[in-house]
């Protein structure tokens, strides 16, 4: 196929995941915007639903993950065939098992909710939003595997345009259903979770007529059923490790939540609206992680190991460079920013002490989102795991309890248990990338 000979540079494949990444963060906070001019108890209760939804899109990431990692290796070895075979087996298991878990979140979405100690007056609205996009998040699940082809054949143009296209939709939604426009009634948080699946699904439209016009030789979806176990074995080889140190961290967040969600209403707005101005700060680190991810998965299918080595060290650099710049940038100006969400005092003077430990915070991130991007580009895909549970658990949850909750300090302690566990982890990281023992682990050669 024509992708798998053409050159790719770190910058050409990371501009356009960039841009993705910050429409995907964008549509979060369109919904957040557009529903602070509603209501800020509206905004804490899609907050937390999000966090749970997010929790469910980490493990629906496993088989896209093992997709893009391993189409990378198959595609720098020259094997095509395999690198196709990948896919097809990837976006039937990704669709089956998604399937089955938006199901049970439609069913048992209040009981979970429950769980998080949600404020009694948050929990229709929650329950709602949980319902409709939790029980359509199958949609996201195909979404994020065929978005993984794409891009690990190197047309992450193709994935950042249709994200762009779902942003409008979103967007024209939710003005329709937050502010009755045209004369539809006004919905709130039902219009904006109806809003937000209908633009997914046409999303995936448009990314499978792409995936089927970009491929010249096609996928071979009819032979679905003949293709070797073997590829569906190191697509969970990957996929699942890789999805156990995401799962780890988003699991332990759902702590956290609960925690932050038993210092009131308040809390749980101050860091929604904090986190969703940070994401632009560390969306650099992640989009660079995810482009180093595709191009050391090449190089190391092709068996340039050196150059693979350095490109992992060089990736680490820029992102630190620039996530420490902007998250300077970003707390300078944290209050104006804060102030385009809400006008309440309290929530403005903590979300600023909150975006100023950003800047000891992001570069802490940054070793994170690289080197274990790189790691697992090379099949090494276990050590993460077990660092990350150990440290988010040990570290996070723990620190994030005492300081936050035990010694009083709310926010500011549990912000202080996330640089605490960044930095630990992600020094961790660094040393096993320099170790070289990931060499032994590429998947091309099983």
């Amino acid at each position: 196929m024509k992708s798998s000979t053409k050159k790719i540079t770190l910058f050409a494949l990371t501009w356009p995941i960039f841009i993705e990444i910050s429409l995907h963060m964008l549509m979060g906070n369109a919904d957040t915007l557009m529903l602070s001019q509603y209501s800020d108890d509206s905004v804490a209760a899609v907050g937390i639903s999000n966090q749970i939804l997010a929790l469910i899109i980490v493990m629906f990431g496993f088989v896209a993950t093992g997709t893009s990692i391993l189409v990378a290796q198959y595609l720098g070895a020259g094997k095509q065939k395999s690198a196709a075979e990948i896919a097809v087996v990837s976006i039937a298991a990704n669709l089956l098992f998604s399937l089955i878990l938006s199901i049970l979140l439609f069913i048992f979405d209040d009981r979970i909710l429950l769980l998080m100690d949600l404020p009694p007056e948050l929990l229709p609205e929650a329950t709602i939003y949980l319902q409709v996009v939790g029980g359509l998040s199958f949609i996201q699940a195909v979404i994020m595997t065929l978005g993984a082809v794409l891009r690990s054949y190197s047309f992450t143009k193709d994935a950042m345009y249709v994200t762009l296209g779902m942003n409008i939709v979103n967007v024209l939604g939710n003005y329709i259903v937050i502010f009755g426009a045209f004369g539809f009634p006004v919905l709130g948080v039902e219009g904006v979770a109806y809003s937000t699946a209908i633009s997914r699904f046409l999303g995936l439209i448009v990314l499978f007529i792409l995936l089927i016009k970009r491929l010249d030789g096609g996928l071979p979806f009819l032979s679905l059923f003949k293709l070797p176990l073997a590829h569906l074995k190191n697509l969970l080889k990957i996929g699942i490790p890789s999805a156990g140190e995401q799962l780890s961290y988003n699991a332990s967040q759902l702590v956290i939540t609960a925690f932050i969600a038993s210092l009131g209403t308040e809390a749980i707005t101050t860091r929604v609206y904090t986190l969703n101005i940070m994401m632009f700060i560390f969306l650099f680190a992640i989009s660079i992680g995810q482009g180093s991810q595709i191009l050391i998965g090449h190089m190391v299918g092709a068996g340039k190991i050196e150059e693979a080595y350095k490109r992992g060290i060089k990736s680490l650099k820029i992102a630190i460079y620039i996530s420490f710049g902007m998250a300077v940038l970003f707390s300078i100006f944290s209050e104006t920013l804060l102030g385009i969400f809400t006008a309440n005092e309290d929530i403005l003077f903590l979300g600023s002490v909150l975006i100023y430990l950003t800047i000891i915070l992001e570069p802490g991130r940054s070793f994170n989102l690289v080197m274990i991007n790189s790691l697992r580009a090379a099949g090494d895909v276990k050590f993460p795991v077990y660092i990350g549970i150990l440290s988010m658990w040990g570290v996070a949850v723990l620190f994030a309890y005492l300081l936050g909750i035990v010694f009083g300090l709310g926010l500011i302690g549990i912000w202080i248990a996330f640089i605490l566990d960044e930095w630990l982890r992600g020094i961790l990281m660094l040393r096993r990338w320099r170790s070289r023992i990931w060499i032994q682990k590429k998947f091309t050669q099983v």
